[in-house]
């Protein structure tokens, strides 16, 4: 291969790898774009369902006054009338008066009650409401911020894969350029002993011993000097040509973990609370809509079905197919050799087995000591999680004693007045709700740094204890059942990832569940499965209806079963 070619080759590598590398940043890019328009969306709703309970308060007060006039103005009517002096006089009336009556009491109670629908949707509704707008924003800044920081991560370790790619390239095009001087110096010293040979015999009255000697050893020095410099040549190769194999292994890994496990999980805490705030809201409207025993049962049936139906995980994974192009999983890193580079793996041999050895020792040490931390931060974020779901799953939207009737009391009740919904109560709860949230966020955070390092220190563990001789299968050790990369090793066909994501017909929860199964599977098992491939195209788990009452990011953190 000419300089020219080699040059042009190695030049593709690197195009290769940027023009891949910028997919990836794009589709981080688009990513915070789509959640951000999510939480627009989700705004823009809370907004019109204010406005929406705001004018039919409005309507609901005019519609309370405009009965009540009406009954009094036949009330007074009857007050006058002979039926109703004979009714006072003996406390007797004719059956067709009396529902004449009946349907005045009636219609006041109905005023009473619209009077007090009114007050709810003022006092109650729409303060939940606006509380849960404020929420979304609140938690969507948090959200952005540790998206942020998974984006600097994936970057920072593309990043050093680049650099570290770069140096193998460098001292492998050194290594090539001492071996042909290495070899140019054998030639030369063969042609030499060849011209000497031949010109022996008629040297035997003319000797010139000290001369030819003298040429040898020269011959024999520069030969040595090549054979030094293209043995440290090779060395520097190998150790380069393994840190790129442990980056790249690394690499994929934490790329693979962000596209199956983080992404879902930072889409998880936007929705922190969102779908159960807004379900009890629902219900509370609900709540007082049944109170008010009206026709309208057959309509809040089905919007009673539609806030049962309210499922996080549901929605999240609408989400992740409707854009399913920028939620699909990359192709992984493959490795590139570089100039006709045959050697595809890490290298253990002599002199560098040592250093292997010992590098496989300090990981191992060190993973144990992180997956201690990392489980009593999991535990804390566990217990975390349940003070959360108490303080979001409360029942405290039945308001039916509102509209409990009795004849010493004909105002209206205040929903406001209720201990539960009183100014006190709910700045104190919110105060909890906000500070546990905080609380929250920061040993996720603390988890998230812990599970990163553990899936890089795993990933360069388990390629050295393979190499080494002394490895089966990964076991990354996270609190979570992570993905397992595929062997380095293995020849894997490239798929784009429109490609990948087309063969789910779009299902990103078909994709990841595919993913997980053959990440999981031993190498052996995992040879006689495709992964992505046909037999993942028969896999189906429907989505369940969870309850409107209970608290998305079932997901977080995950725990091994």
């Amino acid at each position: 291969m000419s300089a020219q070619a080699k040059i042009k080759k190695e030049k593709e590598i690197i195009a290769e790898y940027e023009t891949q590398v910028k997919e990836i940043r794009n589709q981080l890019v688009e990513q915070f774009r789509c959640l951000e328009q999510q939480s627009e969306s989700r705004l823009q709703l809370l907004q019109d369902l204010q406005d929406f309970f705001r004018r039919k308060a409005e309507l609901q007060l005019e519609y309370s006054r405009g009965l009540d006039k009406l009954a009094e103005r036949y009330s007074a009517k009857i007050r006058t009338s002979r039926e109703h002096q004979q009714f006072k006089k003996d406390q007797n009336l004719l059956s067709t008066v009396n529902c004449w009556y009946l349907v005045l009491n009636q219609t006041r109670r109905e005023s009473r009650d619209h009077a007090t629908l009114s007050d709810i949707y003022n006092n109650n509704i729409i303060v939940r409401l606006a509380h849960v707008g404020e929420d979304v924003i609140r938690l969507f800044k948090k959200s952005k911020d540790l998206g942020v920081q998974m984006h600097e991560e994936l970057v920072k370790v593309t990043n050093e894969l680049y650099t570290v790619m770069k140096t193998y390239h460098m001292y492998h095009t050194e290594s090539l350029s001492s071996e042909s001087k290495l070899k140019e110096a054998e030639k030369q010293e063969e042609k030499h002993m060849g011209k000497a040979n031949d010109a022996g015999l008629l040297r035997h009255v003319h000797e010139d011993r000290p001369t030819r000697r003298s040429s040898v050893k020269k011959m024999e020095k520069m030969k040595e000097k090549r054979q030094a410099k293209y043995s440290e040549n090779k060395l520097k190769c190998t150790k380069a040509r393994n840190d790129y194999l442990l980056n790249l292994a690394a690499t994929n890994a934490l790329v693979a973990k962000y596209y199956i496990h983080d992404i879902s999980d930072l889409i998880d805490c936007c929705d922190l609370g969102f779908h159960a705030s807004l379900a009890r809201t629902m219900r509370t409207f609900l709540s007082a809509e049944y109170s008010l025993e009206t026709s309208r049962h057959e309509g809040l049936d089905l919007l009673e079905g539609a806030v049962d139906a309210m499922d996080v995980r549901g929605d999240k994974l609408k989400v992740m197919d409707m854009h399913s192009q920028i939620f699909c999983p990359p192709a992984r890193f493959g490795y590139q050799p570089h100039m006709g580079d045959e050697v595809c793996q890490v290298s253990a041999q002599q002199p560098v087995q040592t250093e292997l050895l010992m590098r496989h020792h300090q990981l191992q040490s060190r993973l144990a000591t992180l997956k201690i931390e990392n489980e009593e931060v999991r535990k804390t974020l566990d217990a975390t999680m349940q003070t959360l779901q108490d303080m979001l799953t409360v029942e405290d939207f039945d308001v039916s004693e509102a509209f409990q009737h009795s004849q010493s009391t004909e105002s209206v009740k205040s929903a406001s007045s209720d201990s539960s919904m009183s100014k006190a109560n709910v700045a104190k709860r919110r105060a909890n709700q906000q500070e546990t949230e905080g609380f929250y966020f920061t040993k996720y955070k603390e988890y998230l740094n812990g599970s990163n390092l553990i899936v890089k220190l795993q990933a360069k563990h388990d390629l050295l204890k393979q190499t080494l001789g002394e490895g089966e299968r990964p076991d990354y050790g996270t609190t979570r059942s992570p993905f397992t990369p595929l062997n380095p090793l293995r020849a894997r066909r490239f798929r784009p990832s429109a490609l990948r994501c087309k063969m789910f017909n779009g299902n990103m929860e078909t994709l990841i569940q595919g993913e997980k199964e053959c990440s999981s599977q031993e190498p052996g098992d995992r040879a006689g499965h495709t992964c992505g491939g046909g037999e993942l195209r028969e896999i189906h788990q429907p989505v369940r209806s969870a309850a409107a009452g209970n608290l998305p990011c079932s997901r977080i953190p995950r725990r091994s079963q």
